[in-house]
């Protein structure tokens, strides 16, 4: 069925088709033998629909940096009626000193398919056919295995989309103990995933620094502006935004005792350090810290600091009394 054809398999299969021409294919040739368009041809798409999808994928794979060459008649090359379109395998092929082994090739494929098609960059989906386009060995045992990530955030989208673009946002942001959101308005340089949890570093037009957000702050609507800014901003800022981070980490700790063999021992003991009383476990939000450490109920208790383990009482009083206010 053509629609269980998505367009990013349709998309490969047209750059492996295009690739396999040295004299190139016609757009009829295309559309009659491309899976993804022969299938909506056999299932009675009209062909000036087909044609406009074709337009469509062949704009995309450029954008994406794939060089679909168009190719005129031979006596006229201006005369692109019945043109031709191939990629040059020169121009897309991989250097030839790399040369990958099937089970490397395996692996970048799994790497290629982990991300969810709403959270890939262009940059990632172009990536992912061009390691497609190689060939794998079909045998290698990893082939099958795809995990998938996500972002939850509704924010992570538009912000993506800004960052590529260069473009300026403006959204909502609430702090913890404020009563009202405040508008921020911000050039987005890269977006960080930190403690599993994700963030937009950028700069604040207003206060002309930079600035990190967690996206779960942003309440309601990211606005994409006309405004562009200069693309080279972008550069490093994904590591200066972990860099501030982790500075923002080493400055806050918290000691804790934690029950062995719990959840909570695997998932903080990862960046923890172990200490006399228990462990001391570095965090950026107290906020958010409180959130993560209640959730682990009685298989943690705060030590120090006091405001974390305020922070997490109050949680646990809260989880109680609605509890009990839903109880019959």
């Amino acid at each position: 069925m053509a629609a269980g054809i998505p367009a990013e398999e349709r998309l490969t299969n047209l750059v492996v088709a295009l690739m396999a021409t040295e004299i190139g294919l016609t757009k009829q040739q295309i559309l009659d033998n491309v899976s993804g368009y022969r299938q909506r041809a056999d299932a009675g798409a009209r062909s000036d629909a087909l044609e406009k999808m074709f337009e469509r994928d062949k704009d995309e794979l450029r954008k994406l940096g794939i060089p679909v060459e168009t190719i005129g008649e031979a006596s006229d090359p201006n005369d692109l009626r019945e043109a031709r379109y191939r990629i040059p395998q020169a121009e897309y092929d991989l250097p030839t000193d790399i040369d990958f082994s099937p089970a490397e090739l395996a692996v970048l494929q799994l790497a290629g398919s982990v991300w969810s098609a709403e959270s890939v960059s262009g940059d990632a989906q172009a990536g992912v056919r061009k390691i497609r386009a190689l060939g794998i060995d079909g045998d290698e045992p990893i082939i099958g295995f795809a995990p998938r990530i996500t972002a939850q955030d509704a924010a992570f989208a538009p912000l993506q989309e800004a960052i590529e673009k260069s473009r300026v946002v403006t959204f909502e942001y609430l702090k913890p103990g404020e009563d009202a959101a405040r508008t921020r308005r911000i050039r987005p340089l890269a977006l960080v995933d930190y403690e599993a949890r994700w963030h937009v570093f950028g700069i604040d037009v207003e206060a002309g620094g930079d600035r990190t957000f967690l996206l779960s702050r942003i309440v309601g609507v990211v606005k994409i502006t006309n405004v562009s800014f200069d693309p080279a901003l972008r550069e490093g800022a994904g590591d200066r935004a972990v860099a501030g981070l982790e500075e923002v980490a080493a400055r806050n700790s918290a000691l804790l005792e934690v029950t062995p063999g719990t959840e909570a021992s695997l998932r903080l003991g990862r960046r923890a350090t172990p200490a006399v009383q228990g462990i001391t476990v570095p965090f950026v939000d107290v906020h958010i810290f409180a959130d993560e450490l209640a959730s682990y109920g009685p298989e943690v208790r705060v030590v120090e600091p006091a405001a974390l383990r305020d922070a997490v009482i109050a949680r646990l009083r809260a989880v109680v009394e609605t509890n009990a206010e839903v109880s019959p």
